[in-house]
């Protein structure tokens, strides 16, 4: 067998293994990293561990650990109940702000990670408090981050349009911006419409049932709690008992902003104002903040270790420094060469399309884009297919995935849920990543390619 099938085997026996094991896969992924590293491929140690997603594991901790004080100190209350008055505490409207926040950003040139990052965990105990499936709000933000992702002024939609002029090749920012503006909002819709959003129209906040006041749970009855994280495809959720909520919207409770509150509240206007606007590192920024209110009120900070995703943080650790050993053995060039030199235009790009969907899912998005769009530039130079369609569907494919549990964009999601079973909720986020997987680049293919009218 070729070295550059080996690492193709060793993940499908880690998937195998880790679903029918209860065995965390990312410890699998440091074990096959390991062996196939050094046994086939002879590289060292240190070369092995360089593919460790050092900035990932600093963000996953770094954003968990800053929300966790935040929410243990009430400020994740309080920042809720700003957002259901910004909505008139319509509930279905909810996901949809938070996708529309989360495109906003990426439109005006922030990084998705960033973007997600701020974003998620508040959304997410919107999900928490208002018995929304957690599954959909969390989509709903990474497809928002994607949603505004290739405007002329991002990171993709400056790297695509880069490559594609100095390629020689045809290409419209405008088209490419709206295609994925638009195939975005569309598996928005059909999130809401299949994960339970048609359940929260005409639903408030301050119905019976939905609201949450101090001690008496969403379900209107004491000690009750919030439900979330349903089957994908159903509104359906589990149901975990939680601790009543400090402050909740239209109750009673407690009202003001505590001085831990207030540090806090510009505490995270500053991550936001470093990471989004400086472009500074939101690993180490999320990690400064948390330890500037460890410092400022010790007592908020009580416990906030433990509540970092740590099964997420090896999960997500193992499983990318594997896809490094992945990228090492040239398994990914080997097979865009092969795809790229079948010589039929059609077929040829649908394959990069999934190509660009299968590894973007565990890698880089931003690099698979820098590899798939040159190995399409031969045949799109020929003329036989629309070179800006071809691009914008290479450009959603390789995004749309993002929503992985082995990306940024979904390992933030998994890390911030709240109040679910975390195992079932990365069991759901991978379902739905693989028919993402499965079925985004067939459908950007049908739509962009085929009709030949781009």
């Amino acid at each position: 067998m070729s070295t550059e099938l080996i690492p193709i085997l060793a993940l499908a026996v880690m998937f195998l293994a880790a679903t029918v094991l209860p065995v965390n896969m990312g410890a699998l992924g440091f074990v096959a990293a390991f062996f196939v590293g050094t046994l086939s491929l002879h590289m060292s140690s240190d070369d092995i561990i360089a593919g460790f997603p050092s900035s990932l594991f600093l963000t996953l901790v770094g954003i968990t650990y800053l929300f966790a004080i935040a929410q243990n100190n009430g400020t994740v209350d309080l920042m809720v109940r700003g957002a259901v008055r910004l909505v008139r505490g319509r509930v279905a409207l909810i996901p949809w702000v938070m996708f529309g926040i989360t495109a906003v950003l990426t439109a005006i040139g922030a990084l998705g990670p960033a973007a997600v990052a701020i974003v998620a965990p508040i959304a997410l105990g919107f999900a928490a408090r208002y018995k929304i499936n957690a599954l959909l709000m969390g989509m709903m933000v990474v497809h928002g981050a994607q949603a505004g992702g290739f405007s002329p002024i991002s990171i993709y939609g400056v790297t695509v349009n880069d490559i594609a002029s100095k390629a020689g090749l045809t290409n419209s920012p405008l088209t490419l911006f709206l295609g994925s503006l638009l195939f975005n909002a569309a598996i928005g819709v059909l999130l809401f419409v299949f994960l339970g959003g048609r359940d929260l129209i005409g639903r408030s906040v301050h119905d019976d049932g939905v609201e949450d006041t101090a001690g008496t749970g969403a379900g209107g009855s004491r000690g009750g709690a919030p439900t979330t994280g349903g089957d994908p495809g159903s509104g359906g959720a589990t149901a975990t008992k939680v601790r009543p909520a400090q402050t909740v919207a239209g109750s009673p409770a407690r009202s003001g902003v505590t001085f831990d509150q207030a540090i806090t509240l510009v505490g995270l206007a500053a991550l936001a104002v470093f990471s989004l606007i400086l472009d500074l590192d939101v690993g180490f920024i999320s990690m400064t903040v948390a330890v500037v209110l460890a410092l400022a009120s010790p007592k908020a900070q009580k416990g906030a270790i433990a509540q970092i995703s740590w099964s997420t943080v090896l999960l997500i650790g193992g499983v990318l420094t594997f896809v490094g050993v992945l990228q090492e053995a040239g398994t990914v060039e080997y097979v865009g060469n092969a795809v790229a030199s079948l010589g039929m235009p059609l077929l040829v790009a649908l394959l990069l399309c999934y190509i660009g969907a299968i590894v973007s899912a565990f890698a880089s998005s931003t690099a698979i884009l820098g590899a798939t769009i040159p190995l399409a530039v031969p045949f799109l130079l020929a003329g036989e297919v629309g070179a800006v369609g071809v691009i914008v569907a290479l450009a959603i494919s390789s995004t749309i995935v993002d929503v992985s549990p082995f990306s940024t964009n979904g390992a933030l999601v998994l890390a911030n849920a709240q109040n679910v079973d975390r195992d079932r909720f990365y069991k759901q986020i991978l379902k739905y990543s693989a028919l993402v997987v499965a079925i985004g680049p067939l459908a950007a293919w049908a739509i962009l390619v085929v009709p030949g009218w781009l």
